[in-house]
């Protein structure tokens, strides 16, 4: 059964109602690949429009605090904390970007975790889309997710 989906077959928020508030924390990924060229002009993560990661942060928690405008059944929750680790890895020519979403709810930050990485790679690819539109966005997925009824952990997730 979808829970986003009534006993009619029409959207509905899931009711929470009922739920306990607990702590709760999501980790997503992405990754950003780029032509050996074009990572050669970005590494030091500096370009015409400004320092990229540091934009691309404020993007990332800016879409974690705005996930329930985006998603139309998400629920609004209270954001406690977002932190975004942005990484260069010269040897693929990636940029990765980490989000964690922290909060006191009665439902998780999966969403909110999985846009503000989303919303961090756009507005990398944004920056640097004057070097070519070859750029892409992959692998953006959920690492980790604690709190609530059931916790989900990635092998590879080290967080």
């Amino acid at each position: 059964m979808i829970s986003h989906l009534n006993n009619k077959n029409k959207p509905t928020m899931v009711d929470i109602s009922n739920k306990k508030i607990t702590n709760r924390v999501a980790v997503a990924i992405g990754e950003i690949k780029f032509s050996k060229e074009q990572f050669k002009q970005i590494e030091n993560l500096k370009v015409k429009k400004g320092e990229i990661d540091n934009v691309a942060i404020i993007a990332g928690i800016n879409g974690a605090k705005n996930t329930s405008t985006l998603i139309p059944l998400c629920h609004n929750i209270q954001i406690e904390n977002v932190n975004i680790e942005i990484e260069t890895i010269k040897k693929s020519s990636k940029i990765k970007v980490i989000s964690t979403v922290e909060t006191k709810s009665k439902t998780g930050v999966e969403m909110e975790a999985l846009v503000s990485t989303s919303i961090a790679c756009l507005t990398i690819y944004d920056m640097c889309k004057s070097f070519g539109q070859n750029i892409i966005i992959e692998n953006i997925k959920l690492l980790k997710k604690t709190g609530g009824k059931s916790n989900y952990i990635t092998k590879k997730s080290k967080k």
